[in-house]
């Protein structure tokens, strides 16, 4: 039996993918780990959203 990994990228993430893997990285942020991303923002969770937005997480799906 051959077993092949799918990796996801984010455009083809569906809601429950996109939910985890965001607040998987805010709580990477709420532990103090360094922004991937230059903003003005003091939010965990709107942090993790634009660098979600600019495809900055370092965090893959497998299916």
């Amino acid at each position: 039996m051959i077993k092949i990994k799918i990796y996801i990228k984010p455009k083809e993430m569906n809601r429950f993918e996109k939910a985890r893997v965001i607040s998987a990285r805010a709580l990477q942020l709420s532990m103090g780990a360094p922004q991937l991303i230059k903003t003005k923002e003091i939010d965990s969770i709107t942090i993790a959203e634009l660098e979600f937005e600019k495809d900055a997480i370092p965090i893959t799906v497998l299916r």
